[in-house]
């Protein structure tokens, strides 16, 4: 296509009449372009859109690592406990619990089950937790548990959306995003929004569940690798030097300007700001993401292996990021979907093998937070993205115990800044099954981790579509849970 041709392409009917300058309606529209000229004129010269920024509101935090165990643990053997469910354990299952409500495997009248591991009182708030999670059980006066947690999605993927976007749908703006946009990084060599994967597998909502949606592309997630080279693309390309690369990137820098200064774009902005973190990152990268700089009783306290791919590794990686200005680390570690099909995926012999996996490094992180006076300002979320039945799925027969998917309750804890610690809010009912008081649903904890970094979720919003969009969706029933603040 040629080049007059593509230019005409972009032409709008403003840019067509301000160039005709054709009576009153173009005197009129000149002055708007005018204006639109000027506020190009800002963007090129602006700052670099992840420079942190204040919050409206006083704030509590300062960067968050969120513990997503993706899949969704059971609450009723790590933090739920029910010594009446134990005690129907393989008894038909009461009526009134299947009532109207829908299953994605279990057919048939399932029967109950009760936890197979012992529980046992922690801390001065005399927190439930499993024998499956020694390591979290000594840090249990650093947790908040909200245990009637809900949402109404009970799919992976459309729950994995809702819990990062506020919306089962794609196309959101995800939470990390989100923080991003609102208050920038402290660190500039770095990306803002960090993931981690462990596990084998992306969380079944997909890369969306960091993607950025309608807000600029430069607040999305940036997934790095624990083990070989972190970040694909950002080194040099094979015979380019450094020097020739600033070369490069300084010439691009200024076509972009003259096209952001055309056009207006902010996607041209973030073209221009995401090749000079790319520069930046080059050497910024490769040094935090080494592990193995740390002192070896470190590693050791979180399990962590330099060079491989873990959780453990994710964890300390976690804490490195953070201390060094990243606003937003999301730790994905896939695995949790413990429909007992299969011995790797019980509750008997799959999930102490995944809980062996996250509870050492999980106790770390907690300690070393504190240990660095990083966890006063540093908030830490573990959860799933919904919960598990309290009946045995037993799904075409199977002999394994296991548990379905369940959105009528689950367990998530929070800890660190502005956390009250050793609370337990929330309860369900004798089976854990249904939420006996305090509800929580997803919109309330996003509307809570944002009042903890200043925001006010009902006043962040980014005008798209005619609408002004926000995290926690349209309506204002999301409300700050600030029974769980300190």
């Amino acid at each position: 296509m040629s080049l007059p041709i593509n230019h005409a392409r972009y032409q709008t009917r403003r840019h067509f009449l301000q160039k005709c300058q054709a009576g009153l309606g173009a005197l009129a529209l000149g002055t708007l372009a005018g204006s639109s000229s000027r506020a190009a004129e800002r963007i090129v010269g602006a700052d670099n859109p992840l420079l942190p920024k204040q919050p409206p509101l006083p704030a509590k935090a300062k960067s968050i690592i969120y513990l997503e165990m993706a899949g969704a643990p059971p609450q009723q053997d790590l933090f739920d406990y029910k010594p009446e469910l134990v005690k129907l354990n393989m008894q038909p299952c009461p009526g009134e619990l299947l009532k109207n409500q829908k299953f994605a495997f279990i057919k048939g009248h399932p029967k109950m089950l009760g936890t197979p591991h012992k529980f046992h009182q922690y801390g001065e708030g005399g927190t439930w937790i499993s024998e499956l999670l020694p390591n979290v059980a000594k840090v249990a006066d650093e947790l908040a548990v909200i245990r009637s947690m809900n949402t109404d999605q009970f799919n992976h993927a459309p729950a994995d959306l809702m819990l990062f976007t506020g919306s089962p749908r794609f196309g959101s703006a995800s939470m990390g995003s989100w923080l991003t946009y609102g208050l920038g990084s402290e660190s500039q060599d770095l990306p803002g929004f960090v993931v981690l994967i462990s596990g084998g597998s992306d969380p079944t909502g997909g890369k969306s569940v960091w993607g950025s949606g309608f807000l600029p592309s430069v607040f999305q997630g940036v997934q790095c690798r624990s083990s070989g080279e972190p970040i694909l693309y950002v080194n040099d390309p094979k015979g380019m030097d450094r020097a020739t690369r600033r070369r490069s990137l300084d010439t691009l820098k200024k076509l972009n300007e003259i096209e952001l200064g055309q056009f207006g774009d902010p996607e041209t902005q973030t073209r221009i700001s995401q090749y000079e973190l790319a520069y930046r990152m080059q050497i910024a990268v490769p040094d935090v993401m080494d592990i193995s700089k740390e002192p070896k009783h470190i590693q050791e306290s979180y399990g962590a292996t330099p060079g491989g791919a873990s959780f453990a590794n994710n964890c300390l990686l976690a804490r490195r990021l953070v201390e060094r200005g990243v606003r937003y680390v999301q730790l994905f570690d896939w695995g949790w979907d413990m429909h007992g099909t299969a011995k790797d995926n019980d509750i008997v012999s799959g999930l102490p093998k995944k809980c062996k996996d996250v509870d050492q490094p999980i106790g770390a992180l907690l300690a070393d937070l504190r240990q660095r006076g990083l966890l006063d300002e540093t908030l830490v979320v573990w959860g799933g993205e919904f919960g598990r039945t309290s009946m045995n799925e037993a799904r075409g027969g199977s002999t394994f115990l296991g548990r379905d998917h369940h959105a009528a309750c689950f367990t998530v804890w929070m800890a660190g800044a502005g956390i009250k610690k050793g609370t337990n809010y929330g309860a369900t009912d004798d089976f854990g099954y249904f939420i006996a008081e305090n509800p929580v649903g997803v919109h309330d904890l996003q509307a809570t981790i944002l009042h903890l970094f200043g925001f006010d979720a009902k006043k962040l919003a980014y005008p798209y579509q005619g609408l002004y969009q926000r995290l926690i969706g349209p309506t204002d029933e999301a409300r700050i849970i600030r029974e769980l603040l300190a």
